[in-house]
């Protein structure tokens, strides 16, 4: 790792930490609040979607108005506590590391985490133990500072090449493609959308995802949930974008005029909540995110507030499964 990287690295889990903080961010952007306050579910993991599961946290209530989820953020303390009975873990930055996290919960009955927030599907399918479950609609574009002359809209073909390193300069700038940490699940969809199975050498790697702040030269892009941007162009969320502008693919753009996601932008995602398939029938869970009508389901305008698309009768299937 080179000292651009590691700069870009600090930066980037630097203003994650004190985004934390930022005034304009309201309460529901991070951890429980008060962290002692232990709710019935416990998830950690994706950084794209621990905001709206903070917001849902709010506003899903029990029969008596107590708040069921309790979600940990991507990025803060190095451990968090999901249970009063001993559950200290660390803490999982990303899809995959929420998902392993909750395998392993699963494997050793410790019963700390009832489920994962994931940006992306199931990457092994080897077993049926865990279920993803859809909730939400996003897409992932690309970013680049407003200052640069790069041009606004690339082609499927040209991320491919600039993410493996073949086109290194457009408009005469020079290219420096960024991609997030390797437990992101905004980083494998995006490569998979590119179809790019290893990045090229001069790729930089490891940044915090959907952290405009790391876009430090006008060469530089990186791939954005198209959620996420919206939700900290409103002040919804803690601001990370800097000057991040998000670029279009194939000459389509990722929202329409009124800001709202554009479902024929080429890549778009759905966003899951994974639980273990045997507590499908749990009563909490299955009210909670299974079928359209459950309570996370039915709270579309919340959803909706943070820059996501709803999935309608989609919204809580079980048909979709894996083992991570």
């Amino acid at each position: 790792m080179n000292v651009n990287s590691r700069a870009r690295i600090g930066a980037a889990l630097g203003v994650a930490a004190l985004g934390l903080g930022v005034a304009v961010a309201p309460a529901a952007q991070a951890d429980p609040t008060p962290v002692t306050q232990y709710r019935t579910l416990a998830g950690v993991g994706s950084d794209t979607t621990q905001d709206v599961l903070n917001g849902l946290g709010n506003v899903v209530l029990n029969a008596v108005n107590q708040k069921i989820i309790a979600s940990w953020d991507a990025t803060g303390s190095a451990t968090v506590k999901t249970k009063s009975a001993g559950c200290v873990i660390n803490r999982p930055n990303g899809s995959s590391a929420g998902i392993d996290a909750l395998r392993n919960a699963v494997d050793t009955a410790s019963g700390c985490l009832d489920f994962a927030r994931s940006s992306r599907g199931p990457v092994d399918t080897s077993t049926t133990d865990l279920t993803w479950i859809p909730f939400a609609k996003d897409a992932v574009s690309w970013a680049k500072r407003s200052s640069s002359a790069l041009p606004s809209d690339l082609t499927t073909a040209q991320l491919k090449s600039i993410y493996e390193c073949n086109l290194t300069s457009l408009n005469g700038v020079t290219l420096t493609p960024i991609l997030p940490q390797s437990n992101s699940g905004t980083r494998q969809f995006f490569l998979s959308a590119i179809g790019v199975t290893t990045p090229g050498a001069c790729v930089q790697q490891g940044v915090q995802e959907n952290d405009g702040t790391v876009l430090d030269t006008d060469g530089d892009i990186a791939p954005y949930s198209v959620a996420q941007y919206t939700a900290q162009e409103k002040l919804v969320v803690a601001d990370r974008r800097g000057t991040a502008v998000l670029g279009s693919v194939n000459t389509v753009a990722p929202r329409n005029a009124d800001k709202s996601l554009n479902l024929a932008f080429p890549f778009t995602r759905d966003v899951y909540n994974v639980v273990p398939s045997a507590k499908l029938t749990n009563a909490t869970i299955a009210s909670t995110f299974v079928g359209s009508s459950s309570k996370v389901c039915a709270a579309g305008a919340t959803i909706a507030n943070y820059g996501f698309g709803t999935l309608g009768t989609a919204c809580g299937a079980t048909t979709l499964k894996g083992e991570r």
